[in-house]
């Protein structure tokens, strides 16, 4: 995405002044690698949520006897101060303001500095007017009598209650982030020669062996040397299923062995691992900039000036009147009632609860403005191999010849024969009498020949598994005259016995049994699938019908495949492009969206604004699904905060005084916060959002619960 701009400092948030910190997510990457105490040295949103409920207390605690003490309130419920405690309100009122407010004033003072006047300003601004007209009345140097202590000790406890409640929510998201790294053991068990010594995992070294235990954590990235387990990797690819690993095989720190213990070489910590690496997409999202996001920037600006000039013009005019104990209530009343905070809010918190979730079911946004832009795809071009195929052959189909034997008997002769074979074709023959979980006999004397196939001995007879070449070799014709790679991308192998031909065995690239039901939910959404590819028109067309694809793209170079993604663009559609390989990066730069898929290679990474850890293509729809649902809760913010100060701040400078509705100072900072707490609220809804990527079924509907 080109013309990212840099973001900027968030109205309305007294600990993060430096436009980078958005939602107390900087400083998190690098501590993955270091167990809890690498990851939770930090205080976060948590050191702010703590103190602010503890002054919220304290400065309740503080203003009762401000408020039962108040000349006003005295008058207002009808009793007499007695003369030796007037002046506890004044003193305590003091202390309110110079400690229950330091956040605010401590805000104000830094808005002052960086010259971009915010909530923090209009906040201290107000307190300090309710101080200095409560000083002046009670000492008598103003022409007025009636002094603001109660209010004043009224709006700071309101005020701290509404940044507590904030504080809360934005600590869920960030708390939740940190649970990533939790993830990791507190010691990893390094085994060296015959013993096994526990050491923190930030004292790995690359090249270590680890012993994981059963129901264990993986503390470091690696490959298994010994062993095999099934895995719980959910919080890397957001898949709830397990995942069977064994001995070559890479892992991931933070995921869970679940049912056997492992022997794991450490390739990579520290910063390096997989985890440090979604931690730092998630930190890189979250200080992203979107549209959205600088549209609320410069509402929340304009909404400072907005409010000082309303202020002021409510001044002068109950001045004017001849109310100046009403104009100076009018006055803090505006200032208050118009802070920008909930707008401060709207899109930040939206940002920070949508990443986080994202993150957990495997979704890792690169780029904010990516994301946003998801919502608006109308079609994904999918590459087909690695993406929409698994990019390895499987067994399609077994033909019999008249040899008396069964489907499973040949496969299970001819997977007697390559067992000892690591080519790719081998392997799919073995995995497939595996699945089929058939008796499969051992084979002896196993050579292997280029061009005409592998030769072993089973149960006293010669059994060869090849190509055409094979036949040739013997004199036999091909029963079904198919040349090797057949007209749909077919690869035949014939299995001899003797010199006879017992059947045929057809391979191809297997469809991800996810793609169809990812290919089946994008049509539901309205949103066109092509697929691109280098393949035969023929191989591409049947992988298409297969999976009910509007546009097949085939033939296609490696070089040319931006260029295609411009033609689709050039007829309006917006394109977002999946893929997962080096060829595929110049389309993902091309597209409205890239979407770097199965960790993809570094290039292609680079290159996408998303990251889907896993290999599931569904994950594309959660992606779309993400965009709506975050972009709906960014608007229903931003009207809401921009709709209530529209309203608001009409009432609190006394619009309505001539028909005797006044909205006094204490219900205006009331309704500030809980204007403040409807945004907090709203976008924590989005937490229930589902974003797992196997919850939709083989037809691309959710799964029942």
């Amino acid at each position: 995405m080109q013309g990212r701009e840099q973001p900027v400092a968030r109205a309305g948030h007294p600990h993060a002044h430096d436009g980078t910190d958005r939602s107390g997510m900087v400083g998190h990457a690098g501590h993955a690698g270091g167990g809890r105490d690498g990851h939770g040295a930090h205080g976060g949103h948590g050191g702010h949520v703590a103190r602010f409920r503890r002054l919220f207390w304290v400065m309740l605690v503080l203003a009762l006897p401000v408020v039962a003490l108040s000349p006003m309130f005295a008058m207002l419920v009808g009793y007499e101060v007695p003369p030796g405690l007037v002046w506890v309100a004044p003193v305590l009122g003091t202390v309110i303001y110079a400690w229950g407010g330091s956040p605010f004033l401590a805000g104000a003072l830094s808005e002052v500095r960086s010259r971009r006047p915010g909530m923090m300003l209009l906040i201290g601004l107000a307190i300090t007017v309710a101080f200095l007209a409560s000083w002046g009345a009670t000492l008598g140097l103003l022409d007025h009598s009636l002094e603001f202590w109660w209010e004043l000790a009224l709006l700071v406890v309101i005020m701290l209650l509404g940044h507590w409640l904030e504080m809360r929510s934005l600590a869920q998201t960030t708390n939740a982030l940190d649970s990533l790294a939790a993830l990791l053991p507190d010691t990893a068990e390094v085994v060296r020669g015959d013993t096994v010594e526990k050491v923190p995992p930030a004292d790995l070294a690359v090249g270590d062996v680890v012993l994981v235990r059963p129901g264990g954590s993986i503390p470091a990235d690696g490959r298994i040397v010994d062993g095999e387990a099934e895995l719980d990797e959910s919080m890397v690819t957001g898949e709830s299923r397990t995942v069977r690993r064994g001995p070559g095989d890479p892992v991931t720190a933070g995921t869970v062995s679940t049912d056997s213990g492992l022997r794991v070489e450490v390739t990579a910590i520290g910063d390096d691992t997989a985890l440090a690496g979604i931690r730092k997409l998630v930190e890189q999202a979250q200080a992203s900039s979107s549209r959205a996001q600088r549209l609320a920037d410069r509402a929340a600006a304009w909404l400072f000036w907005f409010a000082l000039g309303s202020a002021a013009l409510t001044g002068l005019a109950w001045s004017l009147i001849g109310q100046p104990e009403q104009a100076v209530v009018r006055v803090i009343t505006v200032l208050v009632i118009a802070c920008p905070h909930a707008l401060g809010l709207a899109i930040p918190l939206v940002v920070a609860i949508s990443t986080e979730r994202a993150a957990r079911a495997g979704v890792l946004v690169k780029d904010r403005a990516a994301l946003e832009a998801m919502r608006r795809v109308t079609t994904v071009v999918f590459d087909k191999t690695g993406t929409l195929t698994r990019g390895a052959p499987a067994l399609s189909g077994v033909e019999v010849a008249d040899g008396g034997l069964s489907e499973h008997e040949v496969l299970a002769l001819a997977a007697a024969a390559e067992a000892d074979s690591e080519h790719p074709l081998a392997r799919a023959i073995v995995n497939a009498a595996d699945q089929r979980q058939l008796s499969v006999p051992s084979a002896t004397g196993f050579t292997s020949q280029p061009a005409l196939g592998v030769t072993a001995q089973v149960d006293g007879a010669e059994v060869r598994v090849g190509g055409p070449r094979l036949l040739a070799e013997h004199d036999l014709p091909d029963p079904s005259d198919a040349p090797e790679t057949g007209s749909e991308g077919l690869t035949r192998l014939f299995v001899l016995r003797d010199g006879s031909l017992l059947g045929v065995l057809s391979l191809a690239d297997e469809v991800r049994p996810e793609s169809a039901a990812t290919v089946a939910a994008l049509h539901r959404s309205g949103v066109k699938v092509a697929m691109i590819t280098g393949d035969a028109r023929a191989v591409a067309d049947r992988v298409a019908a297969e999976l009910d694809i509007d546009t097949v793209l085939a033939e296609v170079r490696p070089e040319d495949k931006a260029a295609k993604v411009a033609e689709l663009q050039a007829g309006g559609e917006r394109v977002a492009m999946v893929g997962d390989g080096v060829n595929d990066a110049p389309a993902l730069a091309q597209a409205d969206v890239g979407l770097a898929i199965g960790a993809g290679t570094d290039v292609a990474i680079a290159s996408a604004g998303v990251i889907l850890a896993g290999d599931d293509p569904r994950a594309v729809v959660s992606v779309i699904e993400l965009s709506k649902a975050s972009y709906r809760k960014m608007k229903q913010n931003l009207w809401w905060a921009a709709g209530y100060n529209m309203v608001a701040v009409p009432l609190a400078a006394g619009v309505l005084a001539p028909i005797g509705i006044v909205m006094p100072m204490e219900v205006g900072a009331l309704l500030m916060s809980l204007s403040t707490v409807v945004v907090a609220l709203n976008a924590q809804l989005l937490r229930r959002l589902d974003l797992r990527p196997d919850r939709l079924d083989v037809t691309g509907q959710p799964e029942a619960a």
